[in-house]
């Protein structure tokens, strides 16, 4: 399986503190009329540590089928318990998924054998293509280049979302073995397709997947300058959308723009004032609002 261009990686819209699955279709259109590659349910920007086990699935359910093959549906399926990670991939097969996503096992923090074995696991007795998810500022530990090649050699292993805000992890990774790399960080994009990435799992293409995935197509057409132009443009919605913990400012921004409601689940919370009018503005310079 081949993975390129912008993948979205999905909030879960709540309303009255249910998930809103209406307006959950309503995103897979929007973000599928943007010429996204494919979506990332309940990843990170999911909120997938607040949603029951039920919920969870239904999400990953739900998007599949509005997506109707139509592009690559990623479910993120990871968790710190490999058997819990199994048994939400399984589900996610059943109902149809392209690949699932594995984010490191976080808080009980495994040593580089622990991560081996985990993803092996996982990657075994799923049959799923994994996309790995290096992210050491969510997780507490990295997956080491090393480890990360040892996973390689794995048929159902096939990618890596890097999200460790390096770029030469990128180089390093290529060097190391043969993988897809996916950037993790909408800032990094073209700095990462530049080494050998192959696109981005990107939170901005939420709020704004035509103009993401035109700055992606840009630069793998080689067209370099439009797609750095485009990259300065939106730079500052990248930074900003970060200014709190995601998805709370991208939400806040789809808030803004009338795309959903703006409801969290604790403990996640709305931002500070200050923060939401310095992301106001950056939204309104970029003429995104």
């Amino acid at each position: 399986m081949e993975f390129r261009g912008v993948y979205t990686a999905m909030v879960t819209p709540f309303r009255n503190g249910a998930v809103d699955y209406t307006k959950l279709e309503e995103l897979v259109e929007m973000q599928i009329n943007g010429g996204v590659s494919g979506l990332v349910p309940v990843g990170t920007t999911g909120e997938s540590p607040t949603l029951s086990v039920k919920e969870h699935l239904k999400v990953i359910e739900v998007v599949i089928k509005k997506a109707a093959g139509r592009c690559q549906v990623i479910a993120g399926t990871g968790a710190n318990s490999t058997a819990e990670a199994i048994e939400l991939t399984l589900e996610a097969k059943k109902a149809g998924t392209d690949a699932t996503l594995q984010v490191t096992p976080y808080y009980n923090k495994p040593t580089q054998e622990g991560l081996y074995r985990h993803f092996s696991a996982v990657a075994d007795a799923t049959g799923v293509p994994v996309v790995l998810y290096n992210v050491p500022g969510r997780a507490g530990v990295p997956i080491n280049v090393e480890t990360i090649a040892r996973l390689s050699r794995n048929a159902n292993i096939v990618a890596i979302k890097e999200a460790g805000g390096s770029v030469e992890r990128v180089s390093q990774i290529l060097d190391a073995c043969n993988i897809t790399v996916i950037s993790g960080d909408d800032s990094l994009t073209v700095p990462m397709m530049a080494v050998g990435a192959t696109g981005i799992i990107s939170v901005a293409s939420n709020l704004i997947p035509a103009e993401v995935c035109a700055m992606v197509e840009a630069f793998a057409k080689g067209k370099v300058d439009k797609a750095m132009q485009l990259h300065r443009k939106y730079y500052p919605v990248y930074r900003d959308l970060f200014i709190e913990t995601n998805p709370i400012p991208i939400k806040a921004a789809m808030a803004m723009k009338g795309m959903i409601e703006e409801e969290y689940r604790l403990p996640l919370c709305q931002m500070s004032e200050a923060n939401r009018a310095k992301l106001q503005a950056t939204l309104e310079k970029c003429g995104i609002l």
